[in-house]
């Protein structure tokens, strides 16, 4: 699990995150959610070390992330960011291929490139593998990313909005192999979602952040409700429960 205790993190003289203590779950999918400006991505980036912890302490399976070596934390948990650059003539095989840079350090084995390969397969990349990274769609470009974090082969699996400027076909078919990677591979995902249906219909734990504080915590179903959506969000959008969970009217 993720322990995050007391953080706290400034830009310059303006809070972003106010002493928060809270802990994510091992195993399947938390989604982090919240209005534009609450916090969500800088959480992401503390866990995943690409920024310096200012306040507080955050620790991974009891492995403190301020003080763990580089490789070590990188055998632990993979971070897409949402500017995930890279050269747009790589082919696809070769970018999943830098997940297993943390393991090989450039000296790849068998291990590696069957870990390569599982992970085109988790994702359906296989026949455009020796594609270039500017010959695909958006959606296959992030699916492409996306692999390469499955190919780290972390316990934990950390996604800042990764279905920006996806359709709803690709945003969907992302979900559903996000949720695949937690519930059948054994990964946990953390995600940073900006559409709250998508949290409600993928994800198994949500944490809502409003002005860098916590909101309700806990599965979409049992917490997602008008009164959070006008707590966290602003808005007065009504909320339709079913048998299948819940879904907010936009």
């Amino acid at each position: 699990m993720i322990q995050i205790s007391g953080l706290s993190h400034r830009y310059g003289a303006t809070p972003i995150l106010s002493d928060l203590s809270l802990t994510l779950p091992r195993g399947g999918v938390t989604a982090l959610v919240g209005a534009n400006g609450a916090g969500k991505s800088t959480l992401l980036s503390l866990i995943a070390r690409l920024m310096p912890i200012q306040s507080g302490r955050i620790e991974v399976d009891g492995m403190e992330v301020g003080k763990t070596p580089t490789r070590d934390l990188a055998r632990k948990l993979a971070i897409l960011p949402q500017a995930a650059e890279v050269a747009p003539r790589l082919t696809v095989r070769e970018l999943v291929g830098f997940g297993r840079y943390p393991h090989h350090r450039g000296r790849a084995t068998a291990e590696d490139h069957q870990k390569v390969e599982e992970a085109l397969v988790a994702f359906d990349l296989q026949d455009l593998a020796d594609r270039p990274l500017e010959a695909l769609s958006g959606g296959q470009r992030q699916r492409a990313h996306v692999a390469m974090t499955f190919a780290q082969d972390t316990d934990y699996v950390l996604l800042d909005e990764p279905l920006n400027n996806l359709d709803i076909a690709a945003s969907r078919s992302l979900m559903k192999r996000l949720r695949a990677l937690a519930h059948d591979h054994g990964r946990t995902v953390v995600t940073v979602l900006h559409d709250i249906n998508y949290a409600c219909a993928y994800a198994d734990h949500m944490v809502t952040l409003t002005g860098g504080q916590l909101g309700p915590m806990g599965p979409p179903a049992e917490i997602v409700s008008k009164a959070l959506l006008s707590q966290v969000f602003g808005t007065d959008a009504e909320v339709v429960k079913t048998d299948a969970g819940v879904l907010v009217q936009v």
